[in-house]
């Protein structure tokens, strides 16, 4: 018997990251509409998915980040995910804009033979106070390049991730379906030891074959309702 798991056999979650503003209109409206608003609203985001989280923004121009996570081992489950989204959002287009949107796949590393402790599960009810995330694209000399070598530049990498154990990554492909070919997540209890990773990765040889890792998109985890009152 062949023990073999090939790639369409492994789990997959589908991550959405959805970067919204409100619209001058938003501000018109009473602000028990505004309540009722947001009721409504997320109770059709979490209807689009297993797990929805809403982050604040601390970036100009975005007000939001909404964090839609779900199974998506069927391969209708990523259309019936961005039918349900859209229409979650669809009845308050006139109150809020959908200015971007970052999403992909999680599949195992290529790099890394176990799952690492630092994974973030999409699914946790917990989550840490602070999360960035942002698209990432390497070098068409990156791929060039023979699976030893960058194997090698990733374990530098991987060590010095390993040294900041308590900041957790998710991982997302996303080749072929948006600009950039991941999407890279992190949540950290602290902005200023992530700043610390950051600079240190920008050490490693593996820098070289970055062509893209910004815009960054740093944001404060609240509870959703708590999240959406602090515009109420």
């Amino acid at each position: 018997m062949d023990n073999t798991t090939t790639e369409e056999t492994l789990h997959r979650t589908l991550n959405h990251y959805a970067l919204i503003s409100f619209k001058d209109a938003y501000w018109s409206v009473l602000s028990k509409e505004r309540e009722e608003f947001h009721k409504k609203w997320l109770s059709g985001l979490r209807a689009a998915a297993q797990k929805v989280d809403i982050f604040q923004a601390t970036e100009s121009g975005i007000d939001l980040i909404v964090w839609s996570a779900l199974s998506a081992d069927d391969k209708q489950d990523a259309a019936i995910f961005f039918d349900k989204f859209a229409l979650a959002c669809k009845p308050y287009r006139h109150l809020i804009e959908i200015n971007d949107s970052l999403w992909g796949f999680t599949r195992p590393s290529q790099y890394s033979k176990a799952r690492s402790k630092q994974e973030i599960d999409p699914f946790s009810e917990e989550r840490k106070p602070y999360l960035i995330i942002y698209p990432f694209s390497k070098t068409t000399e990156w791929y060039l390049m023979s699976r030893e070598a960058r194997q090698g530049m990733m374990n530098e990498h991987i060590r010095i991730g390993k040294q900041y154990d308590d900041i957790s990554q998710l991982l997302l492909y996303s080749f072929g379906l948006q600009n950039q070919e991941f999407v890279v997540v992190y949540e950290t209890d602290e902005l200023t030891r992530f700043s610390n990773l950051v600079n240190e990765l920008r050490d490693t040889e593996a820098r070289r074959y970055t062509l893209r890792d910004t815009p960054l998109h740093t944001a404060i985890y609240h509870p959703a309702e708590e999240t959406l009152s602090l515009w109420k």
